[in-house]
């Protein structure tokens, strides 16, 4: 995949869903905003703010909509959108429909988001996040980011089978990474960035090395063996990290 087919489909799409819902803005966030985006892996993130909640002749559109670009266009297989009404634009813990893995569903655009549109969102169409997207409320980022480690990341570490998949590996020592940073000094950093900070946060240089390769690079195949022995790795890691991390914040608050 090219930039141009990126640039194609994300182009088609802005044009495709306006005549179906009164749009006011298109933005991306994620790594496609803010620097760090690998084409043909990294996810286009996508936030569109609508005129108001959509009925459900309009969510049957959208997902033709949707579909009918998946069909056609090879990079849109990695395209997700949530549409934000604007009259919910500060709702933060309200769910919301969105196109992701295929198939219409609901859920929040989380402060995590809220705070990239903040610092670096990208306007596809109208006007830019920061004119429209309230602040983040004092800690509702790191209150956010604490409850999502704990009752999230730090759950599924209970669930050894998950960590058997490169999705599980490659992300939860980001999420820890980009977590532990925030929750530190208050920055937001992408991916690339988290690869660094894990080996600082103690992450064994080899399970770096294989997120790393998967993400900027040609991974080598694995034997099933190394598979359970990199998952089990992994899983170590980021319950530990989380733990620590945890500890720590509530330690300097």
């Amino acid at each position: 995949m090219t930039a141009t087919e990126t640039d194609q489909v994300l182009k088609r799409f802005v044009a495709d869903v306006r005549p179906v819902v009164a749009t006011v803005a298109v933005w991306a966030h994620g790594s496609l905003a803010l620097g760090d985006f690998q084409e043909g892996r990294s996810d286009l993130d996508l936030i569109a703010v609508v005129e108001s909640p959509l009925e459900a002749a309009q969510r049957e559109r959208l997902a033709e909509v949707h579909q009918r670009l998946l069909d056609e266009e090879p990079a849109a297989a990695r395209l997700h959108c949530s549409y934000l009404p604007s009259t919910s634009l500060a709702e933060a813990g309200a769910d919301h429909v969105t196109w992701a893995h295929g198939m219409i569903l609901e859920r929040p655009v989380t402060p995590v988001t809220r705070r990239e549109l903040l610092d670096g969102g990208l306007a596809l169409h109208g006007p830019p996040p920061a004119q429209l997207l309230p602040p983040l409320l004092p800690g509702q980022l790191e209150d956010y980011i604490r409850r999502d480690l704990r009752e999230y990341w730090l759950a599924a570490t209970g669930r050894p089978h998950l960590w058997l998949q490169d999705i599980w590996v490659d992300l939860g020592p980001l999420v820890l990474a980009r977590a532990a940073v925030t929750l530190r000094d208050g920055r937001m950093i992408t991916k690339g960035e988290a690869l660094t900070e894990l080996l600082d946060l103690g992450a064994p240089a080899d399970l770096v090395r294989d997120i790393r390769e998967r993400r900027y690079a040609v991974p080598v195949p694995i034997s099933r063996a190394e598979r359970v022995r990199r998952g089990e790795q992994a899983r170590t890691f980021v319950r530990n990290g989380i733990r620590s991390t945890l500890a720590m914040d509530e330690g300097s608050a």
